[in-house]
């Protein structure tokens, strides 16, 4: 007896690898993904419907006849998969498929065995409309799958006759097929439910992609409307050289530097460091810009232009953020600058005439946007030829190496000395690349932007341009 069992079982999970292999093929079409996606159309509908119909009649050409005629096969996990995965009219129509033609092949079960096809069929789309198509679990399938099974034993207990040849056939037969419909209905399942997260891991990679392409084209846009806030190249003045650098630690940045031809004689010379970095940063930085330049027109002072500037920036600063700037204003006849320093690195002095001396450029102030009213002290250097200014932000100096070592504003002076006989620009693009080599490859934690201020030696230079 238990070598029949064993061979019963062995035979039904042979058919039930066949069934798996076809479920498998028939899981990747066209047609049975539009159905997992509920986009029901009459032909995928009919053809899914076909398809699972077919594994019911194979499930019952599979299976193992019983000495008492019976069959035992799978013949209700196709319509029961179909009902769980494809809903009611799928689940019925493969059940009443596989269940007529069990009814055709006739004996003393058929009745009760067909109609179990249909039930399946009916119980899975049943199981689909409570859940509103969700999907169940796998273990949830087993269970479902081997309660058919005892449903199926239950039927067959009371439609059929005679007694004693159904209860042996019951008997013999249930638990073999409760195990092998229990396991491949989980099998399947997997398929269904590993394909369907396949299809959702897939569509948010897409979603991602496209988000992270939006993204990125409105970063771009961001980094252009940016750069055009920047100089698109420096001025050229009367006996001064500029040049410039910057670079966003991000895409955009916080920091800026400008260059504001106030009258043909005067000229205001901006840098400031938005606290933050990326997109937030460059808003702010955009709006102080536009205040710094509107207030700066005129006759007014270093102080009265930043402290102006202040009260605007201050009652947009909502959001918290603040500005440190360094506002100088280059008188190109006397050779005086007269500027504030409201928070920012002072910028580095170098005195060209022999002695070597440096200085930096401090004065009192704290940063824009902090409170309405703020006390900036207002300072005069003169400039003699060959003098060099270094205008920086704190992303210059405290570059670090992969010793967490900061560049420091000490190697930067150092560096100017050293290299004092350069061009503007030649000394900016000097000052540049020995950071990059200082810093080793180590990435950019902070927005790096300079300018150089230089008196030309000769009284040849050009007129002012722009």
């Amino acid at each position: 007896m238990l070598n029949y069992i064993g061979n019963l079982a062995i035979s039904l999970i042979l058919t039930m690898s066949v069934i798996i292999l076809a479920a498998y093929l028939i899981t990747r079409t066209h047609f049975f993904n539009e159905v997992l996606e509920r986009h029901y159309t009459f032909k995928n509908c009919l053809i899914t419907i076909l398809c699972f119909g077919a594994l019911s009649i194979f499930g019952t050409y599979g299976g193992v006849e019983l000495p008492t005629s019976a069959i035992a096969n799978l013949r209700d996990l196709g319509p029961l998969i179909a009902g769980l995965f494809g809903g009611p009219l799928i689940g019925l129509g493969a059940g009443l498929i596989g269940g007529i033609h069990r009814y055709l092949m006739g004996n003393f079960v058929a009745l009760p065995c067909g109609l179990a096809s249909v039930v399946a069929g009916f119980l899975g789309g049943l199981i689909f409309y409570i859940r509103k198509g969700q999907h169940p679990k796998i273990w949830q399938v087993a269970i479902i799958a081997a309660c058919m099974e005892l449903i199926h034993s239950g039927l067959t207990l009371v439609l059929a006759t005679p007694f004693e040849k159904v209860w042996e056939t019951v008997k013999n037969l249930t638990i073999p097929m409760m195990t092998a419909n229990a396991i491949g209905s989980s099998i399947f399942a997997f398929i269904i439910i590993n394909l369907v997260k396949e299809k959702k891991t897939a569509a948010e990679k897409e979603k991602l992609r496209h988000e992270l392409e939006r993204k990125q084209v409105e970063l771009d846009s961001a980094r252009q409307i940016q750069i055009s806030f920047m100089p698109e190249s420096t001025p050229i003045l009367q006996e001064f050289q500029i040049g410039a650098f910057s670079l966003p630690a991000l895409e955009v940045g916080g920091d800026y530097y400008d260059f504001i031809p106030i009258t043909d004689e005067r000229w205001g010379l901006v840098i400031g460091d938005v606290s933050g970095k990326g997109f937030p940063a460059a808003l702010f930085m955009a709006v102080s810009r536009t205040c710094v330049r509107a207030n700066a027109m005129g006759d007014a002072t270093a102080f009265e232009a930043i402290t102006k500037a202040n009260k605007i920036i201050s009652q947009d600063s909502s959001s918290g953020m603040f500005i440190t700037l360094f506002y100088s204003v280059l008188d190109l006849k006397s050779k005086k600058l007269r500027y504030v320093n409201a928070g920012h690195n002072p910028p580095i002095l170098f005195r060209n005439n022999g002695s070597g001396n440096i200085r930096v450029l401090e004065a009192k102030g704290i940063a824009l946007g902090v409170m309405d009213d703020i006390v900036l002290e207002e300072l005069e250097v003169d400039l003699a030829p060959d003098d060099i200014i270094v205008f920086y932000t704190d992303g210059v100096t405290e570059a670090n190496n992969r010793r967490k070592e900061q560049f420091g504003q000490p190697r930067l002076a150092e560096l100017i000395s050293r290299n004092s006989h350069l061009s503007a620009s030649a000394l900016v693009d000097k000052i540049k690349n020995d950071i990059m080599d200082f810093t080793q490859g180590e990435p950019q934690f902070d927005d790096f932007t300079l300018f150089a201020l230089k008196v030309s030696s000769s009284t040849n230079s050009p007129t002012i341009k722009t």
